[in-house]
């Protein structure tokens, strides 16, 4: 027990440290300025080439949006997440060493070129992120915390990042497991997340793209509209378009939807009218409505 506590004490202080050198000391790797010029850069692009042109610049949401990055980006992990993800990932080390084993690695990539090393760590986090995604809205206890997500009335780049934070523990604990076993290293997460990111920040854009032919690879502004849309097709009840960055996955198993432009349709889900517009009550929303079910 002492050990965890340690763990989490210096989780707490570790990361404090880190978020205090991330804004005074600029690097190659730093997340917060890169968050910040590909946040600029794609809301530039909106600026400069909205799709929907009667939108506003700060479109209804963008401040709640806006917080919803920094917090689902910095500050969950300093009040908490780091903590946990450091102690979960301890309690698993120590469960395999009651099996005697040391390590999970079973794919080493280490000597691959740097391209591959990244090309599989994108694939194999992006298919692992879409059957997640899918999860979200087809179990209903999951679709409550997703629900945060949804509640998007007017699309943006910042829209990307208003989510649930159990969002952020069920996506790191499914893919930390296939991810390990390939064993990456920091450099090359880092890569693939702020790509990952970019493209995010492009497909809740309001800007008009579909890639041409890339598109049947990469998902788009104009193929996740559709996946906020609010009224569903009856053979995509559960909805569709779950990819994250890569849109192959909904066309190899027939999850793929988009009937034509949806440049203004009506996106949310049924009840939304009722849903919270505030941060605090969005995120209590999940946990009242599985108690009020329960009661029910």
């Amino acid at each position: 027990m002492e050990k965890y506590l340690k763990i989490i004490q210096e989780s707490f202080s570790g990361y404090f440290n880190y978020l205090i050198t991330e804004i005074t000391n600029p690097s190659w790797t730093n997340y917060l300025y890169w968050l910040l010029a590909v946040s600029i850069l794609v809301w530039s692009l909106e600026i400069i080439l909205p799709w929907r042109e009667k939108q506003k610049i700060f479109r209804k949401g963008f401040w709640l949006d806006s917080f919803y990055i920094l917090f689902n980006f910095f500050l969950f992990s300093l009040i908490g997440y780091n903590a946990l993800s450091n102690v979960g990932v301890e309690l698993f080390n120590d469960f395999l060493g009651l099996f005697e084993i040391e390590n999970i690695v079973a794919f080493k990539v280490q000597d691959f070129p740097v391209w591959a090393q990244l090309l599989i760590m994108f694939v194999i986090a992006d298919f692992v992120q879409w059957n997640v995604h899918r999860q979200l809205h087809k179990r209903a206890w999951l679709w409550e915390f997703h629900k945060v997500h949804h509640s998007v009335k007017e699309m943006g780049f910042a829209a990307q990042f208003r989510f649930h934070f159990m969002e952020t523990i069920i996506y790191k604990t499914v893919q930390y497991i296939p991810l390990a076993m390939i064993g990456f290293g920091i450099q090359q997460f880092f890569i693939v997340h702020m790509f990952a990111v970019f493209v995010g920040h492009l497909n809740h854009a309001n800007v008009g793209w579909n890639y041409g032919w890339l598109g049947y690879i990469f998902n788009n502004p104009r193929m996740h509209i559709w996946h906020h849309s609010k009224e569903l097709p009856n053979d995509h009840s559960f909805g569709m378009n779950f990819g994250l960055s890569l849109s192959i996955w909904d066309y190899l198993f027939g999850t793929a939807y988009i009937p034509k432009s949806g440049k203004n349709i009506i996106i949310g889900f049924n009840g939304d009218e009722d849903f919270p517009e505030d941060f605090g009550n969005q995120m209590l929303f999940p946990f009242k409505k599985n108690r009020t079910n329960k009661v029910e």
